[in-house]
């Protein structure tokens, strides 16, 4: 099922609590090494190696929406919300016939017919505004819930991941450059697939039915992947229902 809908905000959300995770988890650090013996007279000085730290790259807000629950929850906030879209489409239906009956009557109506037929669809428009505007605003809402909530779960399984496998850095790369940090990584610096594998295994949610399985792999790049869902249809041309 392929949808469209508002990205979800969840970056800061998802930095504070990163942050937050890594402040509690930190390591204590090491002790302080012996002091280096001295080197012989006439011996060339030492030359300082820098270690190497290893770097990540997992993409957040795609790997929250490949889940399994996030395309579970997200798949029913959709459905949840086709009754107002259909709502609106109705609305939206209404509005259209009285501007096609204006354009094709106004002319031949006395002043009161025609004042009453532009307030009545002035009354329209903006009751299909208010209307739109409220079921976006809902809409996402309560989809940066669920994006929240998967997170808070997730949060800890990627600390414990990054720790396993000797991960100094994991950088976000939901958003993409320049809105983003990172410019460029190969796809083997990619951990948002094994991230969300770890997690479908952790939960226990099956894959949804009516999702393919093309849906649910996060793109290995700097593009975020699209949530299967969408919000209700604007307000000048509603889409019809897939």
């Amino acid at each position: 099922m392929k949808r469209k809908f508002a990205s979800v905000v969840v970056i800061f959300a998802v930095i504070l609590s990163l942050a937050a995770l890594a402040q509690t988890g930190t390591a204590a650090p090491a002790p302080a090494s012996a002091p280096p013996a001295a080197a012989p007279a006439g011996a060339p000085a030492p030359v300082a190696v820098a270690g190497v730290t290893k770097v990540g790259i997992i993409n957040i807000q795609g790997a929250i929406l490949a889940s399994n629950e996030g395309r579970r929850d997200l798949e029913q906030l959709d459905k949840k919300f086709d009754p107002k879209r259909t709502e609106l489409q109705n609305l939206n239906k209404e509005i259209e016939d009285l501007k096609k009956q204006l354009s094709a009557q106004g002319d031949k109506m006395n002043e009161d017919a025609r004042n009453n037929l532009v307030r009545s669809l002035e009354t329209k428009q903006k009751a299909m505004q208010r209307a739109n505007e409220d079921a976006q605003n809902d809409y996402q809402q309560q989809q940066a819930e669920i994006a929240q909530r998967i997170l808070q779960k997730m949060a800890p399984l990627i600390d414990k991941f990054a720790k396993d496998n000797q991960y100094g850095v994991l950088m976000d790369v939901s958003q993409p450059w320049p809105q983003g940090p990172v410019l460029w990584f190969g796809a083997g610096a990619d951990v948002t697939r094994q991230v969300v594998d770890l997690y479908n295994a952790q939960s226990g949610v099956p894959a949804p039915a009516s999702s393919s399985s093309s849906t649910n792999k996060p793109t290995s790049g700097t593009t975020t992947p699209k949530p299967a869902a969408k919000p209700p249809t604007p307000a000048a041309t509603p889409a019809k229902p897939q």
